[in-house]
Formats: structure tokens, C-alpha cells, sequence
């Protein structure tokens, strides 16, 4: 047989050892030194996992993490307990970061609109022209657009760039802005002014139109802090929710309405007037009007304990409001200076920009990280009047939409690949250090800034060690000794000590009021996705496949309507409606939901775009063609007209229905009637044909008690577990066959009626059962016991039968129909760069074997290694979803174990284990459901 190559056996080992060399060269470590947390070698051991402390932002908010590299591979973003933004957590955005790191998609060379792909010489050539003639004229026609900036640095380097072009200007888009808030606030106090609530101080809260507990930058804060709180039964509290659309934080509440945004601000002004406001009364349904005298009630009894949050759907005035009646509430609010922000140089807005635009007077515009084509209000028309600025060029990660219609573009640098520095919403700042060189030759944004100005072209890091080595030269301790010493420090915590802002919240005015509108038909509320936020992360596979906390829809949006309002205008589920405002229209099918008001659509931003990737390429619609400048997120006056055709709604709670009744299968409980609770077993007393489990082998019994009353639905534990454990994605189509692959799932059960829920969250993992149904349907023995109780799938020995799915009362097995992470990927998934994301202690599963949770079995492995090298006991052990949630809803730990959190959590009177009249005896149990409802008689 001849040979299948010609290459000489040397000649090939040459080659394959190059291969190696450039592989690990390409996730090398920075040239500057990087610290990691915990005391390491100097040198790199193989297969050890190294962890740095970092910041990654989100719309420019700092939230601290610890990003794990194995190897020099980042595989992992676990919270920074020391950062007051994360304090320990994580969200499902930064649990994805690590995914979007390694995209196929992003860009990797810097491209010319015409010629395509060029070189950094060939855009500092092209670019010089227009500089010189900008800085010619001390900078007018130059415009600088970017997104919220919190960097100190990144803030110091444009406040340069204003000195060295007075006549320039900086402008500001963020898609998600909290633009009616802002503006409340300079209305209440006189000046910018930003509000911290600290809901573990506030035993009643109040949210109109507000979500302190879904989506956003200070999610992790606020929920924590929140749910902390609630699990002290003297300071439960009540949690009161006005709101049109269901939220995280309306399925948590004690008592809730269903109301429109007008009716929302009635009872706002309905509760300052009953605190002496003498605004004139609105007219209020019964109803509602019983629902504000019960909050009240509550408010006048929590003087210095109670506050009211207000969100974007509600006008200026009304936050300004809200500020008033804190006041006179003295709630636990702590009010700061801005942190994005230059001290004496506002910036302007993106409307200022396309008036500039409009009038001829740009001649140079530089974007930085923002995508205001896919973003920007549709009545600006930002996209066409991009093409009569003579020079523009855009910086940012992908070539997206933006970047298709400037004249340039040039690769941005991920934050895993760059040294920087962000704030906090607190104004706590963070450092931001590499764990790897970049990957695909991009320059960070301080590197790129100083090339649009004209700078001598520096590194980053000596950019960002310039702000800071002013900084400690001015504010030094007596125990900084010295420089390195300080940023060592800085470096290894994750924060900078003492730069929190300083809280000051000066007595606020009361508004005037505008009048009430006139009513309308339909009002159309735009809302942040809660898994693509505003559309950036639309290539993150991970978060396509994440299921929506309510709807349970994955790899797409759709227009919510309630049951009311869907019948009145004949539409059903699934079925496609025609949206039209002042003449733009936009097709999207309709999902009937419970909790939605009357009146009121819902539809999430950043799906639909065009440039996001191979992953995120016209997936839903995007809501931002019925965006206006003037309205906000906040659309009246919209046109519905019900289409013939039909789209299906991917939902993935519909393939994992657990059959039994809702308040059996998720218990809730009244604050009142705890203290006559007796805790639940497991169904151990019931008889029984299987042999009792006889104990763990080595003393260990794992085991894991999840709490409802905390859970709050975000699924950041659902994407740690697939970060952690390789789960693959299967993508759209599969999904639509019934098929998924996650671990774990968050269930939602509602126990009301349509036009008020009574829902609640449920994560379910593998329940570990002692008496596990799978093992003895099993042909093979491939879902045995191992000597520590859990219960395990032994890949090599599944041959696929799927019994032992079939035989499972939880759903929680998943069976690989194809090589979902093995040969045939979805889409680019399949890439060599997303390959080195994988953790190398799990495997990859391959085609036709079973797979589900393992209690994270390589950490307790990890863990049982150290105990028995160092000659200790072994310490505590956390999953992934453990170390991810941020209301610490997860426990996990040894039952046996004095002290055990687990096992004295198995003695409290929430207790209880999912079906436990099956006798299966699972190691995963639960804290039911815990609310303080309002007694209809109290008013």
C-alpha cells in the first residue's frame, strides 16, 4: 500500500511539534507580570488551575470576578467575594464571557470599507490626513462616540484628548441607559445625582415598573442583599410589585399588580399624597386603590426601613417623586456623584451627535465599542447619516453593524486579553489584568485611543499604571510603602482600597406634575433581554440556549401579550401580528403570557441583527426599528394588525413537565403560618423492595439542599454548570425536536390565575437519589452508585438504550442524539478556539451516550487530592451552580459533617424533597416557597 503522505516521519514530528508550539503560543500568558489570588509557583504547573483577579464590565459597570486559566486557557469566571459589585457571584453574563473569548467571529484584522481586510499601518496612513486636519482646526469636526465609561483611565485619556482639541467633543450612547432616572434625579436635587438603594436595610419594598432583581449591573448587589435579608423571618418584610410586564422581581413579590404604566404612576402619587405631598389625586381602579392603602399601611409603620424604586417605564417626574417620598420615608438610600462621568465636562448625547451630523459639522468620527447603527432610536436616522461624515472609524470586538458602514474598522481586544480599570456602581474601582495575550490581534481601548489622538503609541499597561501611580501618590497610606507593593495588592484583591464615592444625598424638591395622558389602545413596552441584554452578547451560544426566567423561550424573542388582550384582538400563540409605529412597522409572533397587563405589549431588545456572527445572524426580531428618541422604551399609540402565518415559539420547560399538582410539587408557605410547619423527610419511612443504602464508604454523603424562597430564577447557576461541566449547545433545531442538553433547569410553576400570578422558581438538578430509579433499568450498568452516595453515568459503558431517561421521575437526564460537542457542532462551536475553553477535568461526551449532573464530581475529587496530600480533613466543596448563584439559594456539603449547612438545613421547617411519596430518597431536597401576603382585611 503506498503511503498516505509523502512527508518523511521527521519531517511530520517537525511539523506536529511547530503545531504544539503555535497552539500554546496563542494562549500564552501577557508579557506583564498578572497576580493570582491564591499563592501560586512562580512557575506555570500544568493541569493546575490559576486564578486572577479581574473586573468585567457590563454597559461599563465593574462587577469583580476571579477568571480560572488552566494551562493559560481562561476556562472559567467565577465572583470576587471582595468586590462589592459581584461578592462572590456571578451572572449569566459573566459566566459567558468566557464563551464570547473565544469566538471565531471576531475580528482579527483591522478592514477598510472598500480594499477589506488591511493592516494598523495601512489605517495609520489613511488616518493621518484627517487628524491633521483636525487638530489644525483645535479639533473641530472631531467627534468621539462610546459607550458608558466608568475607566478612570479611559476618562483621563479623553479629558487629554479636550485639552489637546478643545473644539472636540465627546459624545455618550448606551442602549440601556437609565436616561428617566438621570433626568429625575437632576430634577429632584438640582444636580446629577446617582441613588443606591440598600435593600438590606429596607423590611418593605416597593417597585413601580422597577426590577431591582432581574437583569443588569447591580443585579448581583441588590439580590443578594435582598434576599439576605428575607432569610431572617424578623425582618422578612413585604415586597409590594406594580408592574406591566412580569419580571424577576414581580414573581418574587409578596403582593403584586398587573397594571399599566399610567395606573403605576396614579399609585405613586396616591402614596406621596398620603405622606403630605398634596398633588392632586388620580383616579384610581378599587382595586389598585386597596393595593396602595395596603402599602400604606406598611410604609407609615417602617419609618427609616422602607423605600420605593421606580423604573425607566415612568417619566422624569416621577423619579423625582420617588426621590421625594424617600425622603420623607428617610429609606436607606445612599446617593454619589456619578462615576461615569468627567467632573467639568459632561458629555453629549447621541442625538447632540446626529444634529452635528445633520448640519455638516463632523468631519471625523471615532466609535468606540459601541454598535449605535443596530442601537441607536430609529428617528435619528444615525445610519444614513453616517455616510456623510468624510472619515469614520469603528472599534469594536466584531465587525457588526456599525462596523459595515464606517469607513474603517479595527479589532477591539476582549477584557480577558487587556489591562484596564472600571467602577463599580458604587464607584468602587477594580483593576482589569490579561489572563491571556490576545488571541485574534486585537489592542485594548487605551492602546486605541491613544492612536486616534495622535499619542506616542504606548502599552496599556503603562497607561494604566500612569492613573494609579498619580493616584498613590496623592492619596497614600502610611502602610503603602511603596508603588509596586500597592499595585501588587490592587492586583491580587480585585479592588482598590478607598475609591468607593462618597454618599451625600442632599433634601430633594417636589415635582410638578405633568398631566395624565390620554389613553391609549395598545402601549408597547420595550425591555432589556434578559440573557443578550441589548444585543451584544447575540453571538454567545451559551445565552441563545439560556431559557427566559419566565417564558422559558430560547433562541428568539416575541411580543407578549396577556390572555385578555390576545383574545380581544383574536391573536394565539405563536401566531404573527404586523407592530406599527409613525409609520415603521415590524412582524413578530405573539406569546400569551400570564401576569402581562391589559393594554400593554412586551417585547425584549437585541435580537434581529444582521452582523452578530454565525451564531446570532437573524435570530427573533429586533425591537430597536420601533425605538424613538422622544418616547424612550415607552411606546403609545401602537398598531397591532394579527398575520395568517405562524412561528414556533422555542420553549424548553414544555419538554420537561413534571406531572402533579403545582402546590404539591412546589410548596408555598406563609411568614404567619411557619412557625406551625414541621419539616419534611424524604420519603425514607416508606417501604421499600430495593436494599437500604448502607452508608458511604469513606464517611462522606454529599448532598445539596436548594432554597425557592431565595431563588430568584437569573440562571446564572444554569450557565455555570455548562462553562464547568462542557455542556454542549444543540441549537434551534434540536430544540424544536424536544432535545437540550443543560444539567440543570430552573422550573417556574404558577399557582394563580392569568391576570395574577403566584409563580416561583425551582432549580432542578440530578436529585442523587440513594434509591435511584435509572440504575436498575440500566442494561449495562452505566448509572451506578459510587462509594460517596452520588450517582453517576459511566460514559465508556453507555451503549444509549435511554431506560434509564425514561425510568426518571425528574427529567434530568440528557441524551446525546448526536455529537452535539463531538464532531458535530452547532455552527462555529465546532471551531478549534472554542475547543480551548473546554475543562480539562470533565469529559466530552461523545454521540448516543447519556449525561446529567455529576455534583461537580472532579471538584470534590480536586478537594479529596489536596486533603490527602496536605494530611487534613477535607474543606468545604462548591458546585458550579453553588459558587454562581448570588442569593446563595444553593448549598451543597457532607451530610455528615458536624456542623453541616446541608444537614441542619434538612431539620428546618421549609424542608422538603421533590415527589417524595416515590421513596427514591434523593440528596438534592428543598426549602419551600416563603411569602408575607397582605391580609385583604387590614384595609
Amino acid at each position: 500500500m503506498p503511503p498516505l503522505t509523502g512527508l518523511h516521519r521527521r519531517e511530520a514530528l517537525r511539523l506536529l511539534g511547530a503545531g504544539i508550539a503555535l497552539a500554546v503560543g496563542g494562549c500564552s500568558r501577557p508579557d506583564e507580570e498578572i497576580l493570582p489570588y491564591v499563592r501560586q509557583p512562580e512557575q506555570l504547573l500544568p493541569g493546575v488551575p490559576a486564578r486572577y483577579a479581574t473586573a468585567l464590565p457590563l454597559s461599563g459597570w465593574a462587577r469583580g470576578v476571579h477568571a480560572i486559566a488552566v494551562d493559560g486557557r481562561p476556562i472559567k469566571i467565577e465572583g470576587n467575594p471582595l468586590h462589592p459589585g459581584s461578592r462572590g457571584a456571578t451572572d449569566v453574563f459573566l459566566e459567558a464571557a468566557v464563551l464570547d473569548l473565544y469566538d471565531p467571529d471576531r475580528s482579527r484584522a483591522p478592514s477598510e470599507r472598500v480594499a477589506g481586510i488591511a493592516s494598523w499601518e495601512a489605517f495609520g496612513k489613511a488616518y493621518a490626513r484627517p487628524l491633521s486636519e483636525a487638530r489644525a482646526r483645535r479639533g473641530a469636526g472631531f467627534r468621539l462616540l462610546t459607550g458608558r465609561i466608568t475607566s478612570p483611565t479611559l476618562l483621563r485619556q479623553i479629558a487629554a484628548l479636550r485639552e489637546a482639541m478643545p473644539e472636540a467633543a465627546w459624545h455618550v450612547h448606551e442602549p440601556l441607559d437609565d436616561v428617566n432616572a438621570r433626568a429625575g434625579a437632576a430634577l429632584a436635587f438640582g444636580r446629577p445625582l446617582r441613588g443606591l438603594p440598600r435593600l438590606d436595610r429596607a423590611e418593605i419594598v416597593v417597585c413601580l415598573e422597577a426590577d431591582p432583581l432581574g437583569p443588569g449591573p447591580d443585579q448581583i448587589r441588590l439580590s443578594a442583599a435582598l434576599m439576605e435579608r428575607r432569610r431572617d423571618p424578623s425582618r422578612f418584610g413585604r415586597l409590594f410589585v406594580a408592574e406591566s410586564l412580569p419580571s424577576l422581581t414581580g414573581i418574587k413579590a409578596d403582593a403584586r399588580r398587573a397594571v399599566p404604566p399610567p395606573v403605576t404612576s396614579a399609585v405613586l402619587v396616591h402614596l406621596a399624597n398620603g405622606f403630605g405631598a398634596g398633588l392632586p389625586e388620580p383616579a384610581l381602579p378599587d382595586s389598585e386603590r386597596r393595593f396602595a392603602d395596603s402599602i400604606l399601611t406598611d410604609l407609615r409603620a417602617h419609618h427609616g426601613r422602607a423605600v420605593v424604586l421606580v423604573g425607566e417605564a415612568l417619566a422624569p417626574d416621577f423619579h423625582a417623586l420617588a426621590h421625594w417620598l424617600n425622603a420623607q420615608l428617610s429609606a436607606p438610600v445612599d446617593g454619589i456623584a456619578p462615576p461615569d462621568a468627567l467632573p467639568d465636562h459632561a458629555p453629549g448625547t447621541l442625538a447632540d451627535l446626529c444634529d452635528d451630523m445633520a448640519g455638516g459639522r463632523v468631519s471625523c468620527l471615532a466609535i468606540l465599542g459601541a454598535n449605535p447603527v443596530q442601537t441607536a432610536p430609529a428617528d435619528l436616522g444615525f445610519s444614513d447619516l453616517l455616510r456623510r461624515v468624510a472619515f469614520s472609524v469603528q472599534v469594536g470586538t466584531h465587525a457588526d453593524e456599525t462596523a459595515g458602514g464606517t469607513h474603517w474598522h479595527l479589532p477591539l481586544a476582549h477584557d480577558l486579553e487587556t489591562w484596564s480599570d472600571l467602577r463599580a456602581t458604587d464607584g468602587t474601582a477594580s483593576l482589569v489584568q490579561p489572563l491571556v495575550r490576545p488571541l485574534y490581534g486585537g489592542r485594548s481601548v487605551h492602546e486605541i485611543l491613544a492612536l486616534l489622538t495622535g499619542e506616542e503609541m504606548r502599552r496599556g499597561y503603562d497607561i494604566v499604571r500612569e492613573t494609579w501611580r498619580g493616584r498613590w501618590q496623592q492619596h497614600r497610606r502610611p502602610e503603602d510603602a511603596d508603588f509596586e507593593g500597592w499595585w501588587r495588592r490592587c492586583l491580587h484583591d480585585g479592588t482598590i482600597p478607598d475609591t468607593a464615592a462618597a454618599a451625600a444625598l442632599p433634601e430633594p424638591t417636589l415635582p410638578a406634575l405633568p398631566p395624565a395622558p390620554a389613553p391609549c389602545d395598545l402601549t408597547l413596552l420595550l425591555t432589556p433581554d434578559p440573557v443578550l441584554w441589548d444585543g451584544r452578547f447575540a453571538n454567545n451560544a451559551w445565552l441563545q440556549e439560556c431559557p427566559h426566567p419566565v417564558t422559558k423561550q430560547v433562541w428568539g424573542n416575541a411580543l407578549l401579550l396577556s390572555q385578555a388582550e390576545a383574545a380581544r384582538r383574536g391573536v394565539k400563540d405563536g401566531q404573527t401580528v404586523s407592530l406599527t409605529v409613525r409609520g415603521t412597522s415590524l412582524v413578530a409572533p405573539v406569546a400569551v403570557t400570564s401576569g402581562v397587563a391589559d393594554g400593554v405589549a412586551g417585547l425584549s431588545l437585541g435580537h434581529g441583527r444582521a452582523r452578530a456572527g454565525q451564531i446570532g445572524n437573524g435570530v427573533g426580531v429586533d425591537g430597536y426599528r420601533l425605538t424613538q428618541g422622544s418616547t424612550g422604551r415607552l411606546i403609545r399609540d401602537v398598531s397591532l394588525t394579527p398575520l395568517d402565518e405562524r412561528r414556533e415559539i422555542l420553549r424548553t420547560q414544555n419538554y420537561t413537565r413534571i406531572e402533579g399538582e403545582t402546590s404539591r410539587l412546589f410548596p408555598r408557605l406563609d411568614l404567619a403560618a411557619l412557625a406551625t410547619v414541621a419539616p419534611k423527610g424524604t420519603g425514607s419511612d416508606q417501604p421499600t423492595l430495593l436494599k437500604p443504602w448502607a452508608g458511604d464508604a469513606d464517611s462522606h454523603a454529599w448532598g445539596m439542599v436548594i432554597d425557592t424562597m431565595a431563588c430568584i430564577g437569573c440562571n446564572a447557576c444554569v450557565i455555570a454548570c455548562q462553562s464547568e461541566n462542557n455542556v454542549p449547545v444543540v441549537g434551534p433545531e434540536e430544540i424544536a425536536r424536544g432535545r437540550m442538553m443543560h444539567w440543570l433547569r430552573v422550573d417556574i410553576y404558577d399557582a394563580g390565575k392569568p391576570e395574577r400570578i403566584e409563580a416561583g422558581f425551582q432549580p432542578v438538578p440530578c436529585m442523587h437519589c440513594e434509591h435511584a430509579p435509572c440504575e436498575p433499568v440500566c442494561p449495562v450498568a452505566a448509572s451506578v452508585h459510587d462509594g460517596e452516595g452520588l450517582n453517576l453515568q459511566v460514559y465508556n459503558r453507555c451503549v444509549g438504550t435511554r431506560f434509564c431517561e425514561a425510568n426518571c421521575p425528574y427529567k434530568v437526564r440528557r441524551f446525546n442524539f448526536f455529537g452535539y460537542a463531538d464532531g458535530q457542532e452547532y455552527a462555529s462551536l465546532g471551531a478549534e478556539p472554542v475547543r480551548a475553553q473546554r475543562n480539562p477535568n470533565v469529559t466530552v461526551r461523545a454521540r448516543g451516550v447519556m449525561e446529567k449532573c455529576t455534583y461537580c464530581v472532579q471538584r470534590i475529587a480536586t478537594e479529596r487530592q489536596a486533603a490527602e496530600r496536605d494530611g487534613r480533613p477535607m474543606a468545604e466543596v462548591s458546585t458550579a451552580c453553588q459558587s454562581a448563584c448570588p442569593t446563595r439559594a444553593i448549598r451543597f456539603g457532607d451530610l455528615n459533617a458536624p456542623g453541616s449547612l446541608v444537614a441542619t438545613q434538612r431539620n428546618d421547617p421549609r424542608h422538603y424533597a421533590l415527589m417524595e411519596e416515590l421513596n427514591t430518597r434523593p440528596r438534592t431536597t428543598y426549602l419551600a416557597e416563603l411569602r408575607n401576603p397582605v391580609r385583604e382585611d387590614r384595609t
